[in-house]
């Protein structure tokens, strides 16, 4: 994982109070904030590993601080009242989880048609233990032609970040194979409910 100290990047699409929030809110649980300067206007945001409540909010801080804005599916049930417009404004999009497919190519034509789109993406779909992630992120960014951001929560260390970019090669298991050694050391906040980065396509 790179710890190069988080600087310069794209910051057109941030904006000073979202950032100072950002910055307050990791400074106050002692968090620091690692990882490689975003490059790219559109790309697919992993958040990883995700085992609880609050990864919602050190996810958007993380990208608040990074000057990034990014937009995030959420269960439909999240966007009810009275907290759906909170949910739409910071950044959240109701999916019916039903119809993964037709989301895939939604997301992907939403990609091409837009100048600029950060998608955050928790692969394991559920703060439950499961036997695999989900590969949606995967073909949202393979169909798209964008690359994929690793960013991450480690609970242990308190270090959040955006990390290396992985650009779909079309070999899932030589790719996941790099999204593997990068999480190898990072830890949710409940290590027991994390799921190992492997997708049905390798099996």
């Amino acid at each position: 994982m790179s710890e190069k100290k988080q600087g310069g990047g794209l910051r057109r699409k941030g904006t000073l109070l979202s950032y100072c929030i950002g910055r307050l809110w990791l400074k106050l649980f002692g968090w620091k904030i690692y990882g490689e300067a975003p490059s790219h206007s559109k790309f697919v945001f992993i958040a990883a590993p995700h085992t609880s409540n609050w990864d919602l909010p050190f996810m958007l801080a993380t990208a608040y601080t990074l000057r990034v804005r990014i937009s995030w599916f959420g269960k439909h049930t999240l966007f009810i009242f009275p907290w759906g417009w909170l949910m739409r404004k910071l950044g959240g999009i109701p999916v019916d989880r039903r119809a993964p497919q037709s989301l895939v190519i939604q997301t992907a034509e939403k990609f091409r048609s837009s100048d600029y789109l950060v998608l955050a993406i928790p692969p394991e779909g559920t703060r439950r233990k499961v036997a695999l992630w989900k590969s949606g992120f995967y073909h949202i960014a393979s169909q798209s032609g964008v690359p994929i951001g690793l960013g991450y929560l480690d609970y242990e260390r308190k270090l959040c970040g955006l990390g290396m970019f992985v650009i779909p090669s079309g070999n899932v298991k030589e790719d996941m194979n790099k999204i593997r050694a990068f999480y190898r050391n990072i830890r949710g906040k409940y290590p027991d409910l994390e799921t190992e980065p492997r997708l049905q396509e390798e099996t």
